[in-house]
């Protein structure tokens, strides 16, 4: 059985530097900070994230199930992806299982720290990540319009 997230003192330090190098424009390439209307008090909230980019095509996956940041975006249905001084709002639609299965495969090979909250094993064939795609929401990235 997968694992369950919980957010302690050593992973709020690792966002802070995480969300530090962003800031920064440093860090893993494919890591953005996150910026989403709260869908209740509609303060603008902020985490890190890391997208599957391939071409022209990008996602945004919650490998740890359905969090705050994914309630949220699901009620904007837009939010801002930030590093260094770049700064893109993006449309965000998410997907079906049969469409989130491969995205969440190719986030399990590439995202290595975050296999432990997969029952899928990474080697597994895309069927299984379709499978687990209800506990890991997947969105499509589109540019928004201003």
């Amino acid at each position: 059985m997968a694992r369950m997230f919980w957010m302690g003192a050593g992973r709020r330090a690792a966002n802070a530097l995480v969300r530090a190098g962003l800031a920064l424009g440093l860090g893993e390439r494919n890591t953005r900070l996150l910026v989403v209307a709260g869908r209740k008090s509609g303060t603008p909230m902020s985490t890190p994230v890391t997208l599957i980019i391939e071409g022209e095509q990008r996602w945004l996956v919650s490998p740890y199930g359905e969090r705050a940041w994914v309630k949220n975006l699901r009620a904007a249905g837009v939010c801002e992806l930030r590093r260094g001084r770049r700064s893109e709002r993006v449309r965000a639609r998410e997907v079906s299982a049969a469409e989130a299965g491969p995205v969440l495969k190719r986030y399990a090979e590439r995202v290595a720290i975050t296999r432990p909250y997969f029952d899928a094993k990474h080697t597994d064939p895309v069927e299984r990540f379709i499978e687990e795609a209800e506990r890991h929401p997947v969105f499509a990235l589109t540019p928004a319009e201003p």
